[in-house]
């Protein structure tokens, strides 16, 4: 038990504990130490130098009702629950407010409970993903990390029979009475009210697509509020933290439209080549890439609506700041949002990049380096062999399969697999990479007969290099989905590769050449320094 009296401490008051009583409790230095404190409109967060406690505002709004004890002690116990399935050692429990006999506040003492915070354990503020993403700090290796965090917490996550159409279209309604609500001059409602327009239309189109994710199990109860800013390292990890527990209705949804804030929040901060990242490795370690390329088809309107809630949100905080300086920026953010909604939605036809070439010789290099570039948001989907070997066998895409994984029935499947996805994905307008050896002249005209089938424009890449450059580059590379090494690349020199009809680019240079050179020959010179 912790209570507090005197200057710094909570001074007797009415039954139950004020907000202002209770602000002075865990204010003062005596309770847990120096603290600083932060403020949301639902909330009062009080971070000590292990301990953190979060009290709920007695507020209410359309979507939140913590207007009295009760309901409040509820919220923590949700919060405490919720956010245990992706951070158990961030969050420890709910801890009561106490009203002593003498009439002061406590925390966590005998008295009767008059209000209730959530304890957790403080965590280093520096691995907060939104600040590693403003210093440069975020890489591939913590990308993939990521996604494969995303993908299990979806994968445990309960299955909801709400949504589908008739939930995204409450969204869509709900963001349009955001937008009229919004004072002029703020914002341009003539965009706004096109945007609402656009995303009727795409709803519309998209309506079966949706139902059908959502009868399949792809509705869950999820995080909700997956942005940078919530996603931190813990024990060397990342680490999902304060999802949404106020209410259900808006944490249950599609696991693709929960992973687009991701995407979106990456992408206007310039970090699309990170995004496109996170997008295709979660599809990799979901286990079933053909059916959620399916829901490809979802993304844009997805990556549109998260823009669009972020642009009314910010538009909303404009209109209340009294510092005109910072309301203008704010509106400008709005704006800018408000841009990327529409242009998420404006359509980009497809196309399918081959890029093969011998082990080492830099092709899922140059696949994954021009992704980011090619087609809609968050950029084209890659299809790695390699990737679709490890899925059809069953194991994590780093671990190393046996000569079982590599026989001659285990290749075509892979083959046919990969043929699959790629057709998948680029009817759901979505551009493809494919990213294979495609040794055989007969694997290089399948997938461009692939291209054929989809009505889309093809181009073939060939990676080539010296062998004691292609040897060194497999022996030191670390984290690789190919199990490749210098001995399966001797074999592979001794293949009879027949006619190359494809470009091809010499890559014994440095990568940015290279990528350079790529990017040349399917029409994209420009974007690389």
């Amino acid at each position: 038990m912790t209570s507090a009296s005197g200057n710094g401490g909570s001074q007797p008051g009415s039954q139950p504990g004020s907000e202002d009583e209770i602000i002075r409790l865990l204010s003062d230095p005596a309770v847990f130490g120096p603290v600083d404190r932060v403020e949301t409109h639902v909330s009062l967060v009080f971070l000590g130098p292990r301990r953190v406690y979060k009290l709920k505002r007695a507020v209410t709004f359309p979507y939140l009702d913590f207007s009295m004890p009760e309901k409040r002690r509820l919220a923590c116990e949700a919060e405490i629950r919720i956010n245990r399935r992706t951070a158990p050692s961030i969050y420890l429990g709910v801890v009561a407010i106490t009203r002593q006999a003498n009439g002061t506040l406590a925390l966590d003492g005998d008295g009767e409970a008059v209000d209730w915070v959530v304890e957790m354990e403080r965590f280093d503020e520096h691995t907060l993903f939104d600040r590693l993403a403003r210093k440069g700090g975020l890489d591939r290796a913590m990308m993939e990390d990521l996604a494969d965090a995303i993908a299990d917490f979806h994968h445990m996550a309960e299955s909801r029979t709400d949504g589908g159409g008739d939930g995204i279209a409450m969204i869509i309604d709900s963001n349009a009475e955001c937008f009229a609500g919004v004072e002029q001059g703020i914002l341009d409602q003539a965009e706004a009210e096109t945007l609402t327009e656009f995303s009727l239309q795409a709803l519309k189109a998209l309506a079966p697509v949706l139902d059908r994710r959502r009868d399949s199990g792809r509705v869950r109860h999820c995080h909700g509020d997956l942005h940078l800013r919530n996603i931190c390292i813990v024990e060397g990890r990342p680490t999902l933290f304060d999802a949404i527990e106020f209410n259900d209705a808006f944490a249950t949804i599609d696991v693709l439209y929960d992973l687009a804030f991701l995407l979106m929040d990456l992408d206007h901060r310039g970090l699309r080549r990170l995004a496109n990242i996170v997008f295709n490795r979660y599809l990799d370690v979901t286990g079933n890439g053909t059916g959620e390329a399916g829901g490809l088809r979802v993304m844009a309107l997805f990556l549109s609506m998260r823009a669009a809630i972020r642009s009314h949100v910010d538009a909303a905080q404009a209109q209340t700041l009294s510092d005109r300086e910072k309301a203008r920026a704010r509106a400008e953010e709005s704006n800018d949002y408000l841009n990327m909604a529409l242009n998420y939605l404006a359509p980009e036809a497809p196309r399918l990049i081959a890029v093969g070439g011998l082990s080492g010789s830099g092709k899922s290099r140059m696949a994954r380096e021009l992704a980011p570039f090619l087609g809609v948001a968050p950029g084209a989907r890659v299809v790695r062999s390699d990737s679709t070997r490890k899925r059809l066998a069953g194991v994590p895409l780093t671990r190393r399969l046996g000569n079982q994984g590599y026989l001659a029935e285990m290749t075509e499947r892979t083959f046919e697999a990969l043929y699959e996805e790629a057709l998948a994905a680029l009817r759901a307008g979505q551009s493809v990479l494919a990213d294979a050896v495609f040794a055989k002249p007969e694997s290089r005209r399948a997938i461009e007969r692939v291209a054929d089938k989809a009505g889309v424009p093809f181009t073939g890449l060939w990676l080539e290099a010296p062998a004691e450059i292609m040897a060194r580059r497999v022996t030191e590379r670390q984290r690789n989905v190919s199990d490749a090494d210098a001995k399966i690349l001797g074999q592979q020199l001794t293949y009879d590769l027949g006619e190359i009809e494809w470009f091809r680019i010499d890559s014994s240079g440095p990568r940015q050449e290279t990528l350079k050179a790529g990017l040349g020959l399917i029409g994209l010179e420009t974007g690389v320094a």
